[in-house]
Order: structure tokens, then sequence, then C-alpha cells
């Protein structure tokens, strides 16, 4: 059985793929050994928002017997999926907090045995911010939560992020000075549904621009200076830049 678009994850797909894991868990190991996946990145932004078309794995913090390796390696296999298609890999990354299982909130369960929690709202913006990063989808999907918030009555205040900042990662020093200056200047000009449209098309530009740069410098793009070379791009691109949309929002009023 063929996956969908080779493994693109969508707001339907997602809770068939998640079913299927739990039912073969449960055929491994029974219906005594429950299991809980908290959902984070691309897959928490599905299943809480509308905003976001798809993802191209599931990022979540796994409890559970060592079975669920096996289950999810049998649903991949049985979908078509990309290997390590559901991964903690996010742990090593620096928007990981001890305190997320703290603060998710539950989802629902399948086969009375894998319960799903997500990170939502506030929570899930000060991990965005966090991570910051402008070729992927981190900057517009914090405005595509802020904006669908305000559209249903429920806004997220400027407060609200931050106190979720220092509950996760113990104070507001801790997010880059970039993510700082972006949250302010976006919470301060409001219009997070003009705003969406230009930072999409500016993580767009950026990540055409770092695969340009790849085909020019191979081996040298790496996790460790992708932060930086990105920066040092955005600087090159106006048309990457945050400050530079807002900049333009601002001619037209």
């Amino acid at each position: 059985m063929s996956s969908d678009k080779n493994g693109e994850f969508n707001k339907d797909n997602i809770d068939v793929y998640l079913k299927a894991v739990a039912k073969e868990y449960r055929r491994l190991v029974g219906k005594n050994m429950p299991a809980e996946f908290i959902l984070i990145g691309g897959a928490a932004v599905l299943i809480n928002y509308g905003f976001r078309d798809m993802t191209t794995d599931i990022d979540a913090l796994i409890n559970s017997a060592s079975a669920m390796k096996d289950a999810i390696n049998n649903i991949g296999n049985k979908y078509n999926l990309p290997f390590n298609w559901i991964n903690e890999d996010f742990k090593n990354t620096k928007s990981y907090s001890k305190k997320l299982s703290q603060y998710s909130v539950y989802y629902r369960t399948y086969s009375n045995v894998l319960s799903i929690r997500t990170v939502s709202s506030e929570y899930l913006i000060a991990m965005k911010l966090m991570a910051g990063r402008q070729y992927k989808n981190d900057l517009s999907d914090i405005l595509g939560i802020l904006d669908e918030h305000s559209k249903i009555g429920k806004p997220i205040s400027y407060e609200m992020i931050k106190k979720a900042v220092y509950d996760l990662y113990g104070s507001w020093s801790a997010l880059p000075e970039s993510s700082q200056s972006y949250i302010q200047n976006v919470m301060q000009d409001g219009k997070f549904e003009e705003l969406y449209k230009l930072v999409c098309r500016g993580e767009e530009d950026m990540k055409k621009l770092l695969i340009q740069f790849e085909d020019n410098y191979p081996d040298v793009l790496v996790a460790d200076n992708v932060n930086e070379i990105t920066l040092n791009l955005q600087r090159k691109s106006d048309s990457a830049s945050v400050l530079a949309s807002l900049r333009e929002m601002k001619k037209d009023t």
C-alpha cells in the first residue's frame, strides 16, 4: 500500500497512521502496556489548526515499551512511509524542554492503548520561537496560530507567550535575540493574516537560497552552521527578512 505523496502527513491521514500504530502496538504487547505520544512541531500544528497543509514527519515524545519501535517500523513499511517517520530527533534541539509533558494537552486515545497528547497555543509558539528557523515553517506557524486564535475570539497575548517561554525555558533571554524581536514586532503590528502570507513567501525564498548554496558549496551546510548561513543569506535577501516584510506592510497602509 502506498502513502499519500510519499510520506506527506496531513490532517486526514495522520489519524489513520496513528491509529494503525496503536493497533499494531497492541497486537505486539497486548492491552496491558499503555503508551503515550506527545506530538510537537508540524504534527501538533496539523492536529490543532487549519492553516497548515502538511508536514514531512511526526515529531513526538514517546513513552512506551520497546515494542513501539517495531510497531512504528511495521506501519511505516505497510504504508511505504519514510524511515524514521515518527521520531524523537527534536530532543537534540534547543527547542526541547523537559517540561513539555507538563504543559501538553490531551488529544485522543487509540485502541485503548495509545494516548495522544499535543503541545498547542502559546507553548507551541514558545517552541517555534526557540527554534526560530527562517528556512522552515517556524515563523509562519507562529503567525498562523496567532491568526486562528484571534479569529475565534480567543487571542493569545504577548504576556501569555512570555509566560510559556518562562515555563518551558526558564527565562525570556533564553530565546534567540532574533526571535525576541520577531514576536515583539508581530504582536505590535497585529496584522497576522497579512504577515502570514509575506512570511511564507520569505521562508520559501530562504529554502531556495539554501538549496542554491548547497549546490554551490557541497558538504558545507550542516546542522551546526545552518542558522549562521541562513542569517548571512538573509542579509543579502530582503525578501526573506521578516522586518522587511513589516516595513513593506507599513508602506501599504
